[in-house]
């Protein structure tokens, strides 16, 4: 368990996306407040995005762009570039659904004039 703790404090990254991912989920599971849910889920998703970026760093390594054919580079040079793909991708998806919950936040309290998740409940029974 030791070298479990050890091991964990040598990548301060990997802690930082433990505790953004449990306070995420945590807000989204105890908060009625539909801005504060959408908060929650917010730092769900930047957690994820901290684990790609953390996944895809590699020291001393280089982008995966051969120039000259002949020059025959080891593969353990290269940065694997899917990482950041799906980062970029994370990045975009984290807008647009924040954008649309926020879209949909709004209508709900327009309709029901409250964001609290039991009062919507009320109404809607």
């Amino acid at each position: 368990m030791n070298e479990l703790i050890e091991t964990a404090l040598q990548r301060p990254n990997i802690v930082a996306f433990v505790v953004l991912l449990l306070v995420g989920l945590y807000i989204t599971l105890t908060r009625h407040n539909l801005i504060k849910k959408l908060i929650g889920l917010y730092l769900v998703q930047t957690s994820v995005i901290l684990f790609l970026v953390t996944v895809g760093a590699k020291s001393g390594a280089t982008v995966p762009v051969l120039l000259d054919t002949a020059s025959a580079v080891e593969q353990d040079a290269y940065v694997n570039p899917l990482p950041h793909v799906l980062t970029l991708t994370a990045i975009v998806v984290q807008v647009a659904t924040l954008g649309v919950s926020l879209g949909l936040v709004s209508a709900i309290y327009r309709k029901y004039g409250s964001l609290d998740e039991d009062h919507i409940l009320e109404r809607t029974r």
